[in-house]
């Protein structure tokens, strides 16, 4: 499936992009010739089972994978399948697991200032108040900057995770399942500070997820992949309202329902997708 070209240069682009891997002697393509744009400020939430190619598609867009064939671009620019440094700053990582994300045995502040020394960002003298300042930009005071991970709750963590991408100065950040870990209340509060982020810092989001009830009040189009294949491509409420594929009734089918409203909607998506089985 492919997308209408746009007028406008996107910040991120697949082209004809696929992936195989060889496994047990046998050939298995994780990803078949999927093509995409993703805008510049926008946040694409790629969604799908397990197995449905969507982390794989995450690898090959910040280089862990290269792609089998095909092309991925950023800003216009053709992406080496061997990143280098300036690729890797680019392209920051938000992790499913805040805890494992995060080295032990470092501080937060310590974990953060890497990524400014990494890359050498700013002054070095000035860099352990930056730290402090991304810090106080999630929603964290300066003073964590002492704290070890283990003392953070789940929350806390993902916010750090959140911080260190933002220290890189990427305008791109992919984030894997950032709220699968947290429980109901805490995710609602991460979501929100990530749209707060996104609208203040003009960030670009590709969002993975296997929820779709999470991406409702984030996403601006979801993509949605069955078996390595992009099946549909919409606006994120045309998705939820009126979605084309079979495959996506299917995930909305199970979306916890709230409202009436949602239980009728449910209830005739349902039907399409019986109707068309």
């Amino acid at each position: 499936m492919r997308e209408p070209s746009r007028v406008t240069r996107p910040l991120l682009s697949l082209r004809s992009v696929s992936k195989t891997f060889t496994t047990a002697g046998r050939m298995v393509r994780a990803v078949d010739d999927v093509s995409f744009d993703v805008a510049k400020g926008e946040c694409l939430a790629i969604v799908g089972e397990s197995g449905s190619g969507k982390s794989t598609v995450a690898h090959m867009i910040l280089g862990i994978y290269p792609q089998s064939a095909g092309e991925i671009l950023l800003d216009g620019s053709l992406l080496p399948a061997r990143r280098a440094l300036i690729h890797r700053r680019a392209i920051q990582l938000v992790q499913q697991n805040p805890l494992s994300s995060l080295n032990p045995k470092r501080s937060i502040g310590a974990s953060l200032r890497l990524a400014l020394d990494v890359h050498g960002i700013g002054e070095r003298s000035a860099r352990w108040d930056r730290v402090g300042q991304l810090l106080e930009e999630v929603g964290l005071p300066a003073d964590f900057r002492s704290r070890a991970p283990s003392t953070l709750s789940g929350g806390q963590r993902q916010r750090v995770a959140i911080a260190r991408a933002l220290a890189c100065q990427s305008e791109l950040v992919v984030l894997d399942e950032p709220t699968s870990a947290l429980d109901v209340l805490v995710q609602a509060r991460v979501l929100k500070l990530l749209n707060e982020l996104r609208a203040q810092r003009g960030l670009t989001y590709v969002f993975i997820t296997h929820d779709l009830s999470v991406v409702r009040n984030v996403a601006t189009r979801v993509a949605v992949f069955e078996k390595g294949r992009l099946v549909e491509l919409s606006p994120t409420e045309t998705v939820f309202t009126n979605p084309k594929h079979p495959y996506t009734r299917r995930l909305i089918g199970a979306v916890p329902v709230v409202t009436a409203q949602e239980a009728e909607l449910r209830g005739r998506l349902m039907e399409k997708s019986n109707a068309s089985a």
